[in-house]
């Protein structure tokens, strides 16, 4: 989503750093700050790795990153472990030397690290947080933990523990998938592929699949999106050719699903409602070059940014305003508009292998107050759309709350819109659109249901 990250497709502030960032850290130590914002303060890794990846040195920046995100991934084990090692439970001001402890294990358990260095260099770490008690504490729980390597889970947290995700996630992806719930965790736990989306405008994707091979970089072509390809390993996109020249864009095979479902076509006019980061925007005006106009709007002016540097890169326009989706009032020009995509605010459930933290940030009851923001926005932008015009509702969610049960209550209460059929050979139908589970070596977790404006004068009925 995925582009999308949390709170609700990754609204929250991403503000620039500042230049006075303080004394240069570890990457342990980073990292340490990092995960104890995430947990205290529940702060983004989105907005947080920008600002602290600026005190840690070059030369240990993805190490830095590989620790937050795997701490994430495999947090609810890696605290069990760290809690049955404790004596006692560390007090909140001390998170941070808890991170420690966390990120000490995720060397020893899921890294490359030597043992030495892993417990060394993380009880270095302490000195760095100017906690010079904590050092002897990490160094007993990290080399007990070396002694015992794993332990058997309390009973009450072994829900958690066992499936790495809050107890009330894996309740609601039982109850909703259960013959598939086991199959979802088991992805999100997963390190994403990295997929690739082929600007058609510059080449052609069988023609850039030789041009990687020949420069040795292993690939293989989508099976679902047309222009789609997955590398066998993930690489810095400063060594894709042609990249800056913007013959490839970085984006996951779901969300490259999108232009073909909107049946774009020359002289339409079109709006991207959420459109941060952009990926979806930059693919469809690839997709249709000849659209009279495409307006990107984001609540978020910062994030917008993006959506122009990505326009900027691949030299394509696009009208970019800040505005809510949910108040067109306070933007819309009065001209309607042919298609809509309503990427909208959502869990991200769908994405939690590419922003694990989605797991400690998210609460159950932020399932129904998203489904009421989306109903609030869908009904919203729905007047903007002309009579024969098409809206793409789109979701990187798998929640049936945001996605079809969404649906199903828009057309119930809405007397001029009709759910056309997607014909397509990926994802199950659920009766109101298009459900895409994540997988543990393909695509992520999207949900799409395409629908259409009738042409004769009916009114939506008010009071949603």
């Amino acid at each position: 989503m995925s582009e999308k990250i949390p709170p609700a497709k990754n609204h929250s502030q991403n503000k620039p750093a500042s230049k006075k960032q303080g004394k240069s850290l570890s990457a342990r130590t980073a990292a340490a700050l990092v995960i104890k914002e995430v947990i205290v303060n529940k702060q983004s890794l989105a907005s947080l790795l920008p600002k602290y990846s600026l005190r840690v040195n070059q030369t240990e920046s993805g190490l830095f990153q590989a620790l937050c995100f795997g701490c994430c991934r495999h947090f609810y084990k890696l605290q069990q472990s760290a809690l049955q090692l404790l004596q006692k439970p560390l007090k909140p001001k001390d998170q941070d030397v808890m991170a420690l402890i966390m990120l000490g294990i995720l060397q020893l358990t899921h890294m490359r690290t030597p043992a030495h260095a892993a417990v060394s260099e993380t009880v270095a770490g302490a000195r760095q947080l100017k906690k010079p008690w904590a050092n002897k504490l990490i160094n007993g729980v990290l080399r007990n933990y070396q002694r015992q390597q794993t332990a058997t889970p309390c009973q009450s947290e072994k829900m958690e523990v066992t499936f790495n995700h809050p107890a009330w996630l894996v309740t609601m992806l039982e109850a909703q998938y259960p013959d598939q719930w086991q199959h979802i965790a088991s992805a999100n736990n997963q390190h994403p592929p990295m997929t690739l989306r082929v600007n058609q405008r510059y080449i052609q994707r069988d023609e850039y699949l030789q041009t990687l091979k020949a420069s040795g970089i292993g690939a293989f072509a989508t099976p679902h999106s047309s222009v789609g390809i997955q590398l066998e390993q993930p690489i810095d996109v400063a060594l894709l050719p042609n990249f800056t020249d913007g013959f490839v864009s970085v984006q996951d095979e779901a969300p490259q699903l999108t232009p073909a479902l909107l049946d774009l076509a020359p002289g339409q006019r079109v709006l991207d409602a959420c459109a941060a980061p952009g990926g979806k925007t930059c693919h469809m005006l690839e997709h249709e070059p000849d659209l009279a106009n495409m307006v990107a709007l984001d609540c978020d002016s910062e994030r917008l940014q993006r959506v122009s540097d990505n326009l900027s890169r691949l030299k394509l326009s696009a009208d970019c305003l800040a505005g809510d989706a949910g108040n067109p009032e306070a933007w819309w020009d009065g001209k309607p508009f042919d298609r809509i995509l309503l990427d909208a605010p959502c869990s991200a459930t769908g994405v939690i292998r590419r922003h694990p933290d989605i797991k400690l940030l998210r609460q159950a009851n932020d399932i129904a107050n998203l489904a009421d923001l989306q109903r609030q926005i869908l009904s919203a932008l729905w007047a903007l759309l002309k009579p024969g015009g098409k809206l793409l509702y789109a979701t990187c969610s798998v929640m049936q709350q945001e996605n079809s049960q969404q649906i199903a209550y828009f057309l119930q209460h809405t007397t001029d819109a009709s759910l056309l059929n997607l014909d397509v050979g990926w994802g199950y139908d659920t009766g109101y659109g298009r459900q895409l589970l994540p997988t543990n070596d393909s695509h992520d977790g999207f949900f799409y249901a395409l629908l259409q404006k009738k042409r004769h004068n009916t009114t939506i009925i008010t009071g949603l």
